[in-house]
């Protein structure tokens, strides 16, 4: 009988994971699936469940992406901090809005805005390597995600639902 060992993929064992990293991956994720599941339950509007999982999703990824590997230069990049107030944005304005579909659709405009203005002003901060393709292609990628959480916020208003 031919016994190999077992070879795990690079990506798999190159990961160098404190505990607080584990911790911190099976909170976001799993504060991610919560409010899925709370809206799930709340409502069966199918625009606003869409709109709150875009959302959600472009939370967990702008999270994801910015503190494994950073979004402008690297994870140990200051100017990536000024990700954490689009995340302000979006949460404040879901605040003020009171979770209606109206007002998260102007939050979720909001966002969209504050993303596009992060590299803009690192730019004009001189604070990193703004101008890569990397940066413009992830703010891109962000940016229509925050925008069709909003237009999908909006449909669910326009269908008479409050939720």
């Amino acid at each position: 009988m031919n016994t190999r060992p077992i070879s795990l993929p690079h990506w798999l064992t190159d990961m160098n994971w404190t505990a607080f990293d584990f911790i911190f991956a099976f909170v976001l994720l799993g504060s991610v699936v919560l409010i899925f599941t709370l809206v799930m339950r709340k409502t069966d509007n199918t625009a606003f469940r869409s709109a709150t999982g875009v959302a959600l999703a472009a939370a967990f990824m702008l999270v994801w992406a910015n503190g494994a590997v950073g979004i402008i230069g690297d994870e140990h990049n200051d100017a990536n901090m000024m990700y954490s107030g689009v995340l302000l944005v979006a949460i404040i304005g879901a605040i003020i809005a009171r979770f209606r579909p109206q007002g998260l659709a102007r939050a979720m405009y909001a966002t969209t805005i504050a993303q596009v203005l992060v590299p803009v002003i690192a730019l004009i901060a001189g604070l990193g390597p703004v101008a890569s393709w990397d940066v413009l292609v992830l703010t891109a990628f962000f940016g229509v995600l925050w925008f069709v959480s909003a237009r999908l916020f909006q449909r669910s208003a326009r269908s008479g639902n409050d939720r």
